[in-house]
């Protein structure tokens, strides 16, 4: 199996510059970790989670779906390049295989797949996570993995786009007979290090599902945490499982164009109505709102909890109300068995 360390990634990410829109996790120039170009910092793949959701690539905050010049309607011009995103983490892996499904069944969503499709994902797992943490290794749901053996990365091709990249990985790479674990081995140990808490926040997130479910929240639940809410939207804005848009159109000197922006279930605006009736014109109803879609309404509709523990709210919400803190709370009230 090939290993190479941070540096060697960088060399073999830049060399696939001139195939691939390549982006990363790298170091800006103030500190902060971030997905971006290679030109933009130098690469930092150790860190855990990154702080923006990684699913922006295929779906941006802010993006035009099309315009109108004339009596003629365009689609936005595809991408010169594909993509091909660093940094993804196991639950990263999976929320993107949920937005997959959401802007792919029952509507294909064009601008959202002229993006996605031809992608390259590659994730990042095991001994590299924040603060000594050890990242969950991937269910393969990605075309190729740098799992960390805790000092350098082993290249793990799960597609035949991963394995085109992995075959053109130059160098004497390959780990010596006897000097590491084998890849099963390391995988075993790597799921072992990484699998207890997530198990218990697991645990915690279908307890909190169920008690939604068969409706034993009171509403005054609701109210006390929708005290605590300062209708910031940080918690709809690093949720890469958060799909809710508005639309507006902007008039140019030569053209019209229809964009589409992130909307937030906790602005009071988001559903109120021409007439001013507001159907979640409570902050509670709002609050419960934001946390039954995950856990209530997408088991039904979807078949499985939308949130998948990525951290993102809890680490981006000021006054403390992100989902799993809010799961934990509803637990230790209203779920006792």
């Amino acid at each position: 199996m090939k290993r190479l360390t941070e540096t060697e990634i960088q060399s073999f990410l830049e060399s696939l510059d001139s195939r691939y829109d390549v982006w990363a996790p790298v170091r800006l120039h103030d500190g902060t970790r971030s997905l971006g170009r290679l030109a933009d910092g130098p690469l930092a793949l150790a860190g855990g989670t990154l702080p923006q959701k990684p699913t922006h690539m295929f779906f941006p905050q802010m993006d035009v779906i099309l315009s109108l010049q004339g009596k003629m309607i365009e689609s936005p011009p595809p991408l010169e390049k594909p993509l091909l995103v660093v940094g993804f983490t196991a639950e990263d892996l999976d929320c993107l295989a949920f937005i997959d499904r959401f802007y792919g069944e029952n509507f294909r969503d064009t601008a959202y797949f002229s993006k996605r499709e031809n992608a390259v994902i590659v994730a990042i797992t095991g001994r590299c996570g924040k603060d000594g943490r050890t990242l969950k290794v991937s269910a393969g749901n990605c075309d190729m993995e740098l799992m960390c053996d805790g000092q350098r990365y082993v290249l793990i091709a799960h597609s035949s786009a991963g394995m085109a990249l992995a075959n053109g990985v130059r160098g004497d790479n390959e780990t010596p007979p006897g000097q590491t674990q084998d890849l099963a081995s390391l995988r075993k140990a790597i799921e072992a290090e990484s699998g207890t808490n997530g198990g218990q926040d697991r645990l915690m997130l279908e307890k909190a599902s169920k008690l939604l479910l068969e409706d034993k929240v009171p509403e005054e639940f609701w109210e006390q945490v929708a005290n605590r809410c300062i209708a910031c939207t940080s918690c709809n804005l690093v949720c890469p499982t958060c799909t809710c848009f508005d639309v507006f159109d902007r008039k140019n000197d030569d053209r019209d164009e229809r964009w589409r922006m992130w909307d937030s279930c906790q602005l009071d605006g988001f559903m109120r109505e021409a007439s001013g009736h507001n159907p979640m014109g409570k902050e509670a109803t709002r609050t419960r709102r934001r946390i039954h879609h995950k856990l209530g309404a997408d088991p039904r509709r979807w078949g499985q909890i939308t949130c998948m523990l990525c951290g993102r709210c809890d680490d981006a919400c000021p006054t403390g109300i992100g989902i799993k803190s809010v799961c934990r709370e509803m637990v230790e009230q209203y779920g006792a068995s």
